[in-house]
C-alpha cells in the first residue's frame, strides 16, 4: 500500500509543474487609517485576467450548479465539466477572473497557492479546485464566517483538487473582519464516501493586525485539546474535523511523539525556507519587530503594524523591488564597470533581471513584491459604514503592478459596462483591442534599459494615479449622498467611471510604449 501511495504522489505531483506566484497583504479594520478591511492580491503567471461581472440570478428548483477544471486558464483551455451540485435558488453577482475575487455584498478574495507536503497530493476523484470555491462562496455567502463555512463543506465532500501546486490559500474579507483559509488535499487515493476529501485550517487576522501570505503557510501550532492556536479565541478559528487522523493516515505526524501540532510545518512544509517577501512586508509595516530573512518559517502569524495603513500604502508596497535593501537585484556589484578611473552603474541596471540575465551576471535572485509576467492585481476595500455596492472597492490593474494603473472597480459594477479590451484577452500575439498588451509593452520594452525608462514611466503613471486618488473622497460622497434615493443611478455613474479611467489608462499606456521604444539604444 505504502509503495502505490508514493508512486500515485510522483505521478500527481509530476502532472502540476504550474509556477507557484502570488502575494496576498491583509489589513484588519484597527490597522487601517479609514476603518476599512483590506485583502489583496497579484496573480502572477500567465492565467486568465478578463475582468467579467457575472450577474445575480435566480434558479429554478432542482437545478444543478457545474463543477469545472480549468477555470484560472479559461482564456485559452476550455472548461472541463468535473461533475454537478445542487444549485440555490438565487445567486449574488461577483466578479469573474482567473480567481474570482468579489461579489455585490462586499465579500472579497485573494488567492495564493501554497506548496505543501507531497503527500498531500489529491486523488483524480476530487472535483473542487480554489477557483470553482470562490465561485461558489461569491454566489451564495456574503461575509467571510459563511464563506469559510460552505468552501470547507464543499472541499470535503467532493475533495479538494490542485489547479496549480499542491494546497492552496485564500483570504476572504468582509466589511467587519479578514481571515486566512488554508486547504490541502488529503491523498491520491481518496475516493468520494471514504472520509474527507480535503482538510483545511482558517484563522481571522486581529482587528489592528496586518498580515501577508506569499506562497507560504502562516497557519503555526495548534493547541489539540483546544483545536486551535494557544492565545487565539474560539470565535477567530476554524479546523476541519479529521485534520489529526489525515496527517496521522498520511505519515505527517505521529500522535505518539508528544511533538506540537505546527500547521504550517505539518501541511505546509515551509519549516526551514526562507521568503523573501514575507519578510519583506513584515519589515516595511512593523520595522520596529527588526526581522530576520534567516528565520521567516518562524514568523508569528501576523503583527500589528507601527502605523496605522492606508489603502494606497498597499498599493505602493505591491510596487516594492527591494530598492535599498542587501537584496536589491538592481544594486548588484556586477552591474558595476570602470570608466575613467572610477565605477560606473551601467544603464542595463535592473531591479527586475531576467533569469538569462541574472545568469550571465551571477546575481543572486529576490522574489520581490511587484513582478513582470503577473496577469493582473487587486487591493481591496471592505468599508462598513457605506452601502455593500459602493462600500466594495478594488483597486484593479494588469501586468506589473509596479508599473501599471490602479483603477477604481466598485462592487456594484454594472454588468456590460466595462470596455471590450478590459473583458478580451489574447496573450499569443500582439493585439490592441486587448488591454492587457498595453500595460506588458511597457513591462516588456522597460526592462531592457530601465534605469533610463522608469522615470519615464512615472512621468505617465504618477499624475494618472494621484488624479484618481483625489478623485475618489468626491467619487464617495457623491455617491453616498445619492444612493439612497437611487441607487441605479449612483451604479451607473461610477461604472461609467471606471470604464473611462479603463479606456484611459489603456490608451496612456499603448502611447507610452511607443515612447519607450524610441530610447533604447
Amino acid at each position: 500500500m505504502k509503495k502505490l501511495l508514493l508512486t500515485a504522489i510522483l505521478i500527481v505531483s509530476l502532472f502540476y509543474v504550474s509556477a507557484v506566484a502570488c502575494t496576498d497583504i491583509l489589513a484588519a479594520k484597527q490597522a487601517t487609517l479609514d476603518g476599512s478591511v483590506i485583502t489583496s492580491h497579484t496573480c502572477d503567471g500567465r492565467y486568465d485576467s478578463r475582468l467579467v461581472v457575472v450577474p445575480a440570478m435566480d434558479h429554478e428548483e432542482g437545478a444543478m450548479a457545474p463543477v469545472y477544471e480549468w477555470i484560472v486558464y479559461a482564456d485559452r483551455m476550455d472548461l472541463v465539466k468535473l461533475g454537478e451540485i445542487p444549485q440555490v435558488a438565487h445567486t449574488y453577482q461577483y466578479f469573474n477572473v482567473a480567481y474570482p475575487m468579489a461579489n455585490e455584498h462586499q465579500l472579497i478574495i485573494g488567492e495564493t497557492t501554497l506548496g505543501g507536503a507531497r503527500e498531500t497530493a489529491n486523488s483524480d476523484k476530487a472535483i473542487m479546485t480554489i477557483e470553482q470555491l470562490e465561485i461558489f462562496a461569491l454566489q451564495r455567502t456574503t461575509n467571510a464566517r459563511d464563506a469559510i463555512k460552505l468552501i470547507g463543506a464543499l472541499a470535503e465532500e467532493y475533495g479538494y483538487r490542485e489547479s496549480c501546486w499542491l494546497g492552496e490559500c485564500i483570504t476572504i474579507s468582509d466589511p467587519n473582519e479578514v481571515w486566512v483559509f488554508e486547504v490541502y488535499g488529503t491523498g491520491p487515493l481518496w475516493e468520494p464516501g471514504m472520509g474527507p476529501g480535503a482538510v483545511w485550517a482558517a484563522q481571522r487576522v486581529p482587528d489592528d493586525h496586518i498580515t501577508t501570505v506569499v506562497n507560504y503557510s502562516m497557519i503555526g501550532e495548534i493547541d489539540l485539546e483546544t483545536n486551535r492556536p494557544p492565545n487565539v479565541s474560539a470565535g477567530d478559528f476554524m479546523i476541519s474535523e479529521d485534520y489529526v487522523q489525515v496527517a496521522t493516515d498520511l505519515g505527517l505526524y505521529d500522535p505518539a511523539s508528544g511533538e506540537p501540532f505546527v500547521w504550517k510545518y505539518i501541511f505546509g512544509d515551509i519549516e526551514g525556507k526562507k521568503s523573501d517577501r514575507l519578510w519583506r512586508v513584515f519589515s516595511v509595516l512593523n520595522p520596529s519587530g527588526n526581522w530576520s530573512l534567516d528565520n521567516t518559517w518562524e514568523y508569528p502569524f501576523s503583527v500589528k503594524p507601527d502605523e496605522k495603513v492606508s489603502v494606497y500604502d498597499i498599493i505602493e508596497l505591491y510596487r516594492d523591488v527591494s530598492e535599498g535593501t542587501p537584496y536589491d537585484m538592481g544594486d548588484n556589484e556586477a552591474w558595476y564597470y570602470e570608466s575613467g578611473g572610477e565605477m560606473v552603474k551601467s544603464p542595463l541596471a535592473s531591479s527586475e533581471p531576467n533569469t538569462p540575465m541574472r545568469n550571465l551576471l551571477g546575481i543572486p535572485y529576490t522574489r520581490t513584491i511587484a513582478k513582470n509576467g503577473c496577469s493582473y492585481y487587486f487591493v481591496s476595500q471592505a468599508r462598513d459604514w457605506m452601502p455593500d455596492k459602493i462600500g466594495g472597492l478594488l483597486w484593479f490593474g494588469l501586468d506589473n503592478p509596479r508599473k501599471g494603473a490602479w483603477i477604481p472597480v466598485y462592487v456594484g459594477t454594472l454588468p456590460n459596462t466595462l470596455p471590450e479590451s478590459w473583458v478580451t484577452l489574447n496573450r499569443d500575439e500582439l493585439d490592441r483591442s486587448c488591454s492587457y498588451w498595453a500595460f506588458d509593452l511597457v513591462d516588456k520594452i522597460s526592462n531592457q534599459r530601465l534605469g533610463a525608462l522608469m522615470p519615464l514611466i512615472e512621468e505617465v503613471r504618477v499624475p494618472f494615479q494621484t488624479e484618481m486618488f483625489e478623485e475618489q473622497r468626491d467619487l464617495d460622497e457623491m455617491a453616498m449622498t445619492l444612493y439612497e434615493d437611487n441607487p441605479e443611478l449612483v451604479l451607473r455613474l461610477l461604472s461609467s467611471y471606471t470604464a473611462r479611467k479603463m479606456r484611459e489608462a489603456e490608451e496612456l499606456w499603448y502611447d507610452l510604449s511607443e515612447v519607450l521604444l524610441t530610447k533604447i539604444d
